[in-house]
């Protein structure tokens, strides 16, 4: 009997240690990890912005730091309080310090999407100059990041617990039509270097299936 128990034992530990090995358990706090992680860091010889894919060699005002998953969402999901209380919460604050789920935005975009539900909108919805397409409370990204913003989504669904911001199917769908690229790709070994983990429905998108 002893036995049975130390087995149970080790089994469950092991699985704990999996799962936290599986998040961001390097930084917890977010205004530290933004300055001087996402645009000190990541992105201090710049890049392209996300959903416009438009080059800059700096921050500049024109740019944010963007959630796939956004705070405000997160905040909600934990149940944590405002945003001040919430900034005392060591699990907010884990969450929202976690790179995966950042990207550069333009400040005009990320303000529309933010409060937003991902959806396949189609094409009677017209197209803005970045390819997105927006109605009501909806928001479909261009179909290039389509998969980048599904694999997202599933790391913060399947790391962390968090709901779904739309249709599960929508998201394995967008995964399936917009497979990791070399952009996506050389973005997630930077990240892994940084932080010390690595979004798993990046290294193997089939894993997508089975969330």
């Amino acid at each position: 009997m002893k036995k049975i128990f130390l087995l149970l034992s080790t089994s469950v530990l092991l699985l704990t240690a999996t799962f936290v090995i599986g998040q961001n358990t390097r930084f917890s706090d977010p205004k530290t990890v933004i300055e001087e992680q996402f645009w000190g860091n990541l992105y201090a010889d710049g890049g392209k912005s996300f959903f416009c894919d438009e080059q800059f060699s700096t921050k500049g005002f024109m740019l944010t730091q963007g959630y796939i998953y956004p705070l405000a969402d997160i905040r909600n999901a934990l149940s944590c309080g405002t945003t001040r209380q919430c900034e005392q919460d060591n699990r907010y604050r884990q969450i929202a310090s976690d790179l995966h789920n950042m990207v550069p935005v333009r400040n005009r975009t990320e303000l529309r999407r933010r409060n937003a539900r991902y959806e396949e909108l189609g094409a009677l919805i017209k197209e803005d100059d970045c390819g997105i397409r927006e109605s009501s409370v909806f928001f479909e990204p261009p179909p290039k990041v389509k998969g980048d913003v599904a694999r997202s989504m599933g790391y913060m669904v399947g790391t962390y617990g968090l709901p779904w911001l739309g249709s599960a199917q929508v998201f394995q769908g967008w995964n399936r039509a917009d497979p990791p690229d070399d952009r996506e790709l050389s973005r997630h070994k930077r990240i892994a270097e940084i932080q010390g983990n690595e979004n798993p429905y990046i290294t193997d998108p089939s894993r997508m299936e089975r969330l």
